[in-house]
């Protein structure tokens, strides 16, 4: 009885966003929406009390995956999945499979699992984020909140930097929000999928309070595909990392905090230090910081920051070395893959 009347309530919802953002149903077209919400699936993730991530994600996180392929692979947001030590997924006929994980990728943020046991549901094909453009109607899709799928318009493409020492060159923002938005699908009129959820976010709309979500844009995956499904991670040099969470106060970088036992710490930076430049160029923002920070070299290489101290009475600018690392190592990594 459960099972029918969920399917009920999903096709109910399905047709009055498709009704909302003007979409003409056809038979065609009824088979593309029936995969699309059986291609969502619910995951779950248990994260010991010891991991370096454990204090800020939490040790259960729970958020939505997409199946995108016929061997039960699961793409989602990587934070949900980032030093889990158990994984499990929930097909929709609501049978709990446990899942193993594939691969990480920081640069971007995904994260691939997959079902220990056959899905049985028909996956779904990517769609062209590149070609996304500001206006347009999509449908976001996820295995909770009040709305498991609304309609939703593109309202932004643009830069996105995140405080963890994280880049997106083109990220995608989307309004209204889906409140249950970790790891969704951002999916197209056509069916096709074209992002994955990351964040809820107040600025959707640059220059406006408009709350909204942004999504990690597929095209992303699509070169790093084969280096994840094989070892894990993506083949490139990895970035350096340090370990500091900034802020950015009208483009002057403060640290909120630094990550215990990272590089920044080890080096004797803290909250409320100013990072002011780079090897002695000064940095202009969070993204410019992010730039010239890896552009330094790879992982493993030795930096210079020219620093304000928090503590420096003397408000004198301090030349501070730091052996980077690759993040990876840095974390306590339960991996199954």
């Amino acid at each position: 009885m459960y099972k029918t009347s969920r399917k009920i309530f999903f096709a109910i919802s399905f047709s009055i966003v498709v009704a909302l953002i003007g979409t003409q149903a056809s038979v065609a077209q009824t088979a593309t929406k029936e995969n699309i919400l059986q291609a969502i699936i619910n995951v779950k993730s248990q994260v010991p009390s010891t991991a370096r991530t454990a204090s800020f994600l939490g040790t259960e996180r729970i958020g939505s995956g997409v199946v995108i392929d016929s061997k039960g692979l699961i793409l989602t947001i990587g934070y949900l999945i980032l030093e889990a030590e158990k994984t499990e997924v929930t097909s929709p006929d609501g049978n709990a499979i446990e899942a193993n994980i594939i691969a990480y990728d920081h640069d971007s943020g995904f994260g691939l699992i997959r079902a220990t046991k056959a899905i049985n549901v028909p996956p779904m094909r990517f769609g062209s984020s590149a070609e996304l453009a500001k206006d347009t109607n999509v449908l976001v899709v996820s295995r909770g909140g009040d709305r498991p799928i609304i309609g939703a318009k593109v309202v932004s493409r643009r830069e996105f930097t995140g405080s963890w020492e994280y880049l997106l060159e083109n990220a995608i923002f989307t309004s209204p929000p889906h409140t249950f938005h970790s790891g969704a699908a951002l999916v197209s009129e056509e069916g096709r999928l074209l992002g994955i959820g990351s964040l809820i976010v107040n600025n959707a709309l640059p220059g406006a309070v408009l709350p909204g979500n942004m999504f990690v844009p597929i095209d992303i995956l699509k070169p790093i595909l084969g280096d994840l499904l094989e070892k894990g991670r993506r083949e490139a040099p990895h970035r350096p990392w340090i370990g500091a969470n900034t802020s950015e106060i009208s483009g002057r970088l403060i640290i909120n905090r630094v990550s215990k036992e990272g590089p920044a710490e080890k080096a004797g930076l803290g909250s409320g230090d100013f990072i002011l430049g780079v090897e002695g160029e000064v940095v202009s923002g969070q993204a410019d910081f992010y730039r010239k920070l890896w552009a330094s070299g790879s992982a493993g290489s030795e930096i210079t920051l020219n620093v304000l101290p928090a503590k420096s009475d003397k408000l004198q600018v301090e030349s501070v070395k730091i052996k980077t690392v690759d993040r990876s190592d840095w974390l306590r990594l339960s991996q199954t893959y």
